[in-house]
């Protein structure tokens, strides 16, 4: 079957995909990074100081770039990297940082299809799929998995997954997986399950898409390491029990994700943020922007264009703001901590005068030398 003409042009000119990963520290983000890419894309959270790992920090939104090469498709891979997420007692600045970011990206897009002159250079950074971490206790789904996952699920695709599947045994991991699922369905969240129409799509499609629904949430093992094994080498983890691979289908899901996002999917994701999850922003955004101005009225594009303009200056100033805090925050504290130390050279300063005025009045009222005094003898006044 022919590919129609916009996937043979994305083929030929590449198709630019966005990821973001979201989980807290030790669920495996990292490495599934890391594995996806096949490079050390991330860098690991080393800390050595433990004083330093009680301190709670904000999360780092980091985008990275890194081309691919999917099945003679050039890929153009931007990960949405989230350090610091789900690390605090308190995570709703945590929450409202990565709703922002989101919709900062469908303000771009918008403020570009609405100006009259475009830019042919702009990029599409809007997010495709999110990958959300869930921690492998083995119970249910968190009070924090609950709520990330209904807030973000109306601006992106998002993909539940568990990242260090080989904490549990197989009737484990099925049952995990079994709590996860029904506590979505309770709590009615909208995530991606890889939809299909049984009217319009073949049997193929509804088949495959069938079989990746029943693996949600996919229970993944990531590894940047190889052993070998049977002589040849695989990305695997070696434990005192056996080897968990993760390219074996048998042992983890990671295989049958990383086709789905880079490959089978990508192009679905893609239109549903473009279709659904991006009009439905746009929608609401220009519905605010009308009852704003009278009814009657009409917007020009360079209005709303210089609206979305207005809302990234005042989030730049409120980011400028918060900077200026933290500087203001750490200069009162080197403060403190000079005056501290001043005070501390006067104590010593005072107490050197004081051991230098006794040893003077020691000195005075002992004029003749201990050598040349008789032993036993009374010491002179």
């Amino acid at each position: 079957m022919p590919l129609p003409k916009t996937r043979r042009k994305s083929r030929a000119k590449g198709v630019q995909f966005t990821l973001m990963v979201v989980g807290a520290s030790g669920t495996g983000r990292t490495t599934f990074v890391n594995t996806l890419v096949e490079s050390d894309l991330l860098e690991h959270k080393i800390c050595d100081d433990p004083h330093a790992t009680a301190m709670e920090e904000p999360v780092n939104i980091k985008p990275v770039n890194i081309e691919l090469e999917e099945d003679g498709t050039r890929v153009s891979l931007t990960i949405v990297d989230t350090p610091g997420f789900g690390d605090n007692i308190d995570n709703d600045l945590a929450f409202q940082e990565i709703v922002n970011y989101l919709e900062r990206q469908y303000d771009d897009i918008l403020a570009e299809q609405s100006r009259i002159k475009r830019n042919p250079r702009f990029r599409d950074n809007r997010v495709h799929a999110l990958l959300y971490f869930v921690p492998p206790t083995g119970h249910h789904l968190r009070e924090i998995d609950i709520r990330l996952m209904q807030k973000l699920s109306h601006r992106v695709n998002v993909i539940p997954v568990i990242g260090r599947a080989d904490s549990f045994t197989v009737s484990e991991l099925k049952g995990f997986k079994k709590r996860i699922m029904e506590d979505i369905q309770h709590y009615d969240i909208p995530v991606y399950n890889f939809p299909y129409d049984v009217e319009e799509d073949d049997e193929e499609t509804i088949e495959m898409n069938q079989e990746l629904r029943a693996l949600l949430p996919f229970a993944i093992i990531s590894s940047e390491e190889e052993v070998n094994i049977d002589g040849e080498a695989v990305r695997a983890r070696v434990y005192p029990w056996g080897v968990a691979q993760v390219d074996n289908p048998d042992h983890s899901d990671f295989t049958i994700l990383r086709s789905a996002i880079l490959g089978t999917h990508m192009y679905d994701l893609k239109s549903l943020t473009e279709e659904v999850l991006y009009e439905t922003y746009r929608t609401e955004k220009l519905s605010k922007a009308v009852h704003g101005y009278d009814r009657e009225s009409s917007i020009l594009p360079e209005d709303l264009a210089n609206q979305s303009v207005l809302i990234k200056e005042e989030q730049l100033r409120k980011e400028e703001e918060k900077l200026r805090e933290i500087e203001l925050r750490v200069q009162r504290e080197i403060n403190e901590k000079r005056q501290q130390l001043l005070a501390k050279e006067e104590s010593l300063r005072n107490l050197e005068s004081r051991l230098a005025s006794q040893g003077s009045e020691s000195a005075l009222a002992s004029p003749i030398p201990s050598s040349i005094t008789s032993p036993g003898s009374p010491a002179p006044y």
